[in-house]
């Protein structure tokens, strides 16, 4: 990568309803001198953005770049080290800037939670990133850091006890936390693309799909639908555990961080995700309600995707892009996951990692940034790998040390 460039970051999308609250965030934690620009289509809205967030921001530059333009995007990655970008759905407006990175050996970290995105960018781009030394690291959001990087930590810590690899992981989700309309016509273009795309459709249905050799991965599917005691994961937990709506999504990545090491986790790794639902009289009832109300609406959702006239009544009921949580809503949400490993020596882990705000969008905003601060400067810290990345094989540690400075709890320890 060229080492000198006019930006550190630009954060791309910094309009939107989280760009804002990233840009916001970078304005407290980026080094005071940080290069830092905001980008987007429209020059009169990025400056009510910087003129907004005053302070620091207000040396901020502005750089006007069309999603739809491919020489604006080129123009823009080569311009700065790191793009950090909330501009989605990622499988709409997403590839022409990844493939902008690549090709400049820019750095690049998004908030995507779509399989068929990233799969297409792994292939299209991972040779040309690896060949330029462009980190292109996709869902630095609540998807999938806390997933991702709880069980690198956990691996990391079974190497250093020397217990052996890791078998059987799960991790369990306590949230609280609202929806916007751009997670929502994220979902959207995911169900879409299944409909109109069976290769989208397998890389969503299977849990390997984002491995860089799938033959080298176990055959057959691995469902991410649960109800069960949660005593069954680890005798610690009351109550009950249901299917978790990033499951399927947060596996494919932490599966493809195993696998970009060199399947270091360990061959019979086993991960899945699940959430708490307590432990009243009502969780196994409120559990049951949860997976059987996704189930039914993925499918709803599917089926009216697949239609023109189903696509219109998406649009009539369906929150817009651009909208999400009040600040009261993001305040007072939260989010702990606890992921339980056992490892061939029969030895047990436990990684808690939780932060206070909405996880999605407060919480999101902190990951993201960091990951983008971390990306543009902490280069001698980081792991050498370059390509298409996930958050743990292209930050692992220096990452969690950020996010632990942010006020997040990221914790590792034995249990047996």
């Amino acid at each position: 990568m060229a080492s000198k460039r006019e930006f550190d970051l630009v954060l791309y999308g910094a309009t939107g309803f989280v760009g804002k609250l990233t840009a916001l965030y970078l304005a407290k934690a980026a080094p005071p001198k940080a290069r830092i620009a905001l980008a987007g289509r429209s020059l009169p809205k990025l400056k009510a953005v910087r003129d907004e967030i005053g302070g620091v921001a207000a040396n901020w530059s502005v750089v006007v770049a069309d999603a739809s333009d491919q020489n604006d995007l080129d123009a823009l990655a080569k311009r700065t080290k790191v793009v950090v970008t909330t501009v989605g759905p990622y499988l709409r407006y997403g590839l022409p800037l990844v493939q902008a990175c690549a090709q400049a050996g820019t750095h690049y970290a998004d908030l995507t939670g779509e399989p068929p995105f990233i799969r297409e960018a792994i292939d299209h781009y991972d040779t040309v990133a690896a060949g330029s030394g462009a980190k292109i690291v996709n869902s630095c959001g609540f998807d999938s850091v806390p997933s991702d990087l709880s069980a690198y930590l956990i691996y990391e810590k079974s190497l250093e006890d020397n217990t052996g690899e890791l078998e059987d992981t799960t991790l369990v989700a306590k949230i609280k936390g609202g929806m916007s309309g751009g997670t929502i016509d994220s979902g959207r273009a995911m169900m879409e693309a299944a409909a109109e795309n069976p290769a989208a459709q397998r890389t969503i249905a299977d849990p390997y799909s984002l491995s860089p050799d799938r033959s080298l991965e176990p055959k057959g599917r691995q469902s991410d639908i649960a109800l069960r005691r949660a005593s069954s994961i680890d005798p610690s937990l009351d109550g009950w555990v249901t299917t978790f709506v990033m499951a399927a999504h947060n596996g494919k990545i932490v599966r493809r961080s195993n696998a970009l090491l060199g399947w270091a986790y360990g061959k019979n790794f086993r991960y899945n995700e699940v959430m708490s639902t307590g432990s009243s009289i009502a969780a196994p009832v409120i559990a049951a309600g949860v997976t059987g109300g996704l189930v039914a609406g993925m499918a709803t959702g599917a089926l009216l995707s697949r239609v023109s006239l189903g696509r219109k009544v998406l649009d009539k009921v369906l929150p817009k892009p651009g909208t999400g949580p009040s600040e009261e809503t993001r305040d007072n949400g939260f989010f702990t996951m606890k992921t339980f490993s056992r490892t061939s020596s029969g030895a047990k882990y436990l990684a808690t990692f939780s932060a206070q705000g909405d996880p999605g969008y407060k919480a999101t905003a902190v990951l993201l940034g960091e990951s983008g601060l971390c990306l543009a400067f902490d280069d001698k810290q980081l792991p050498e790998l370059s390509g298409i990345l996930t958050p743990a094989t292209a930050m692992g540690e220096p990452l969690a040390d950020r996010l632990r400075a942010a006020g997040m709890t990221i914790t590792v320890e034995r249990l047996t």
